[in-house]
Order: structure tokens, then C-alpha cells, then sequence
């Protein structure tokens, strides 16, 4: 298991000379190409921001007037019968929207119940198992100009719910029921 941290530790510098003297060799101006490349960064950047605010509006707006609340009373019942424990709900509903809220649940869920508790371990895998669909297509698809984002929205979903039914099967099977 050390060549493993030896490989990650050199992985990365590696690379980078191997860029280097790959760009050298092709004759690309190396240097001038990656502060072009910064420059186009940086403009992206700064053209993404409108999206962003709208997006982080979007979601203020759900979670302050109850429509999150609502959605996980609603399906409360159902996720009972089956054995997915509540305390996830607000998770599953809320990863495809933010990033960084999802991060915020699932650090609240492994304080209050555990890391190596079943809730734990199933927020840990949906966080990993899902992505922000939301956030992608609006921010990413905003940036370059992607009006019709329907189907990448259906598909976007679908892989988030598949992630989180995935998530509930393999921590069940792996660690047991609550």
C-alpha cells in the first residue's frame, strides 16, 4: 500500500512536466497558452455569476416557503413502510439542487448520528452517489449559452434518482438495516 501513496504523491508533478515537455516537443508556446487559458477562465468565471445568484435565489425561495417541508411530510409514509428512515428525505431533495447544502446535511447527519451509524453511511454514499443536477445545468449550461436543457434535465434527475435508490440498496445490503 505505500507504492499507493508514493504513485499519488508524484502523480500530479508528473503530469505536469509531461505537459510541458509535450507542448515543447509540438512547439506550443506552453507559458503564453496557459495564461490565455486563465484569461478564458476568468471570463467564465464572471459570466456564470448571474446564474449562480439566480440558482442560490431558487433555493432560498423553496427552502423558506415550505415547499421542501411539504414534499417530506408528503412521502413520509411511503419511505417508512419500505425502511428508508425520514432523516434522509431532506438530503435526497436537496442534492440535486446544492452542492453545498447537501455537504451542510450530510455533515449534520454524520454529527448527530454517527459516521458509522446507517444514516451515516447512507448520507455518505447518496453525497457520493448523486450530483447537482440543478446547479449544473443552470450554471454550466447558462455559461455557454444552452437554452434547451430539457432532456439533460430529465436524464440529470433520473441518474439522481437511480443514485438514490442505489445508495439505499447498497448501504442496506453492505451494512444491515437500521
Amino acid at each position: 500500500m505505500a507504492w499507493i501513496s508514493v504513485i499519488s504523491i508524484w502523480l500530479i508533478p508528473l503530469l505536469i512536466i509531461f505537459i510541458l515537455l509535450y507542448g515543447t516537443v509540438k512547439r506550443v508556446p506552453t507559458y503564453e497558452t496557459f495564461v490565455d487559458g486563465a484569461k478564458e477562465g476568468f471570463g467564465m468565471a464572471i459570466s456564470i455569476i448571474p446564474y449562480l445568484v439566480g440558482m442560490l435565489v431558487a433555493i432560498s425561495v423553496f427552502r423558506a416557503s415550505g415547499a421542501m417541508d411539504f414534499f417530506i411530510n408528503l412521502l413520509k409514509p411511503a419511505l417508512q413502510a419500505i425502511g428508508v428512515p425520514t432523516e434522509i428525505v431532506p438530503l435526497a431533495f436537496i442534492r440535486p439542487i446544492s452542492g453545498t447544502g447537501a455537504l451542510g446535511m450530510t455533515s449534520d447527519l454524520i454529527a448527530t448520528y454517527g459516521p458509522d451509524s446507517f444514516i451515516g453511511r447512507l448520507a455518505s454514499t447518496m453525497q457520493g452517489s448523486t450530483d447537482t443536477t440543478f446547479y449544473v445545468l443552470t450554471v454550466y449550461f447558462g455559461a455557454v449559452g444552452i437554452k434547451k436543457m430539457g432532456d439533460a434535465l430529465k436524464v440529470g434527475l433520473l441518474a439522481d434518482v437511480v443514485g438514490i435508490i442505489a445508495s439505499i440498496a447498497v448501504v442496506t445490503i453492505v451494512f444491515g438495516s437500521m
